[in-house]
């Protein structure tokens, strides 16, 4: 019998100085049987990163034609695909035809570096593409701060995060490898 997802309660408050948006959000974030707290709490960040009225969370790992998050027009159109680690060319191509920005949290050390230098030549063609790095350390450490009922603050200023949940605190630096035209 397959495993079912494990549901986490998020209060995220979002203070981003660099766009100035100021909102908390109540998220209902199913975590797949395979997806790991480290991976959990990237996604849960690539959304404070990007928050918005209409971003939403979508079933993520579970299907291949849909990112991690997603914005929508009142039209239906993409105009947000947000996708997490190193996903491959083909997905890359096809996300960047499908909305009219995409972005990718690649996370994972070294990983993720020999990921970027294989693919970073054939996205040069992407005017819509900004892929971000997230320092491995820095994303081991959210994924300790991950709870089933979580109140994260999350400030971003200059381009640098400061996660929050009770007591602990995690500083994130993303790094730009790829900005959008």
């Amino acid at each position: 019998m397959a495993q079912k997802a494990t549901i986490y309660k998020v209060e995220l408050s979002v203070s981003d100085m660099d766009r100035h948006y100021y909102e908390t959000h109540k998220l209902t974030v199913a975590k797949h049987p395979s997806e790991t707290d480290e991976r959990l709490m990237v996604r849960v960040l690539a959304f404070a990163l990007n928050a918005h009225e209409h971003l939403e969370m979508t079933k993520g790992l579970s299907t291949d034609d849909e990112p991690d998050i997603w914005q929508k027009s009142l039209s239906g159109e993409l105009d947000l695909w947000v996708a997490l680690g190193l996903p491959s060319e083909k997905i890359v191509r096809q996300s960047c035809g499908k909305a009219d920005k995409v972005v990718i949290y690649s996370y994972g050390g070294r990983t993720a570096d020999m990921w970027w230098e294989k693919i970073k030549n054939s996205t040069t063609r992407f005017d819509n593409l900004q892929v971000m790095n997230l320092p491995e350390n820095e994303t081991r450490d959210l994924g300790a701060m991950a709870g089933r009922s979580m109140k994260l603050q999350v400030n971003i200023q200059d381009g640098e995060v400061m996660v929050s949940v009770d007591d602990s605190m995690v500083y994130v630096t993303p790094i730009e490898w790829k900005s959008a035209g």
